[in-house]
């Protein structure tokens, strides 16, 4: 398990950036935080450690009186997003309720991270588009079944379609993480992180930016 520590943000979209050797490298801008530590999770209260983190400004009137408690307590205005980050016993007790992480606090250029969110969901489709088949002849003699996937099992042995074979069906709208990215600039000012390459999900969709779990291989 994952366990760096790692901020709430939203992908804003892509761009890129020119080193200063001249190389151009594509990058997705993502605002993250400032976020909120709105609750602490401890081993002898609940049994594991974890910071709570808010993310966005929520209007009161669409808060409810159990979450208004709890900002309350936090000491900040209601926010739009919380999540857990599950983190070691140590990085937890550096930080307070209502304590407000930035940026730059976290990461800095040159880092690695993982960056997980939503993918963009696409509907109901074929096997052509979902699992990349390649499809019937397109030659003459082939009728109405250009962009079919052909043969799902077998008849007799062992009498059964296999599981997780490709089919049509929904495509995308899951959680997708992708691993050990880059960080080519950290904008405090504007509370925005360049990452190297693309991340899941729509722009003005949410991300979680965390520390990376393992490194990349070299080249």
């Amino acid at each position: 398990m994952n366990q760096n520590l790692g901020m709430v943000g939203r992908k804003v979209g892509m761009t890129q950036v020119f080193e200063a050797d001249g190389t151009v490298r594509q990058v997705t801008a993502v605002e993250a935080g400032p976020c909120v530590v709105i609750q602490k999770r401890t081993p002898q209260k609940d049994g594991y450690s974890a910071l709570a983190l808010g993310f966005g400004e929520k209007p009161d009137r669409l808060v409810k009186q159990p979450q208004r408690k709890q900002f309350e307590k936090a000491g900040t205005t209601a926010k739009r997003v919380i999540r857990e980050f599950r983190l070691a016993e140590d990085i937890v007790a550096k930080y307070e309720v209502g304590q407000q992480i930035k940026v730059d606090d976290v990461f800095a250029a040159g880092d690695f991270v993982d960056v997980a969110g939503t993918s963009i969901g696409r509907g109901f489709t074929g096997v052509m588009r979902r699992w990349n088949f390649k499809g019937g002849r397109m030659t003459h003699g082939t009728h109405e079944y250009r962009r079919h996937g052909g043969s799902i099992g077998q008849n007799m042995t062992p009498g059964r379609t296999w599981p997780n074979k490709g089919m049509p069906g929904q495509h995308g709208n899951v959680r997708r993480s992708v691993m050990s990215l880059r960080v080519a600039r950290v904008l405090p000012d504007e509370n925005v992180i360049l990452v190297e390459g693309g991340v899941p999900g729509h722009v003005q969709g949410l991300v979680e930016v965390r520390g990376a779990a393992k490194r990349p291989r070299k080249a």
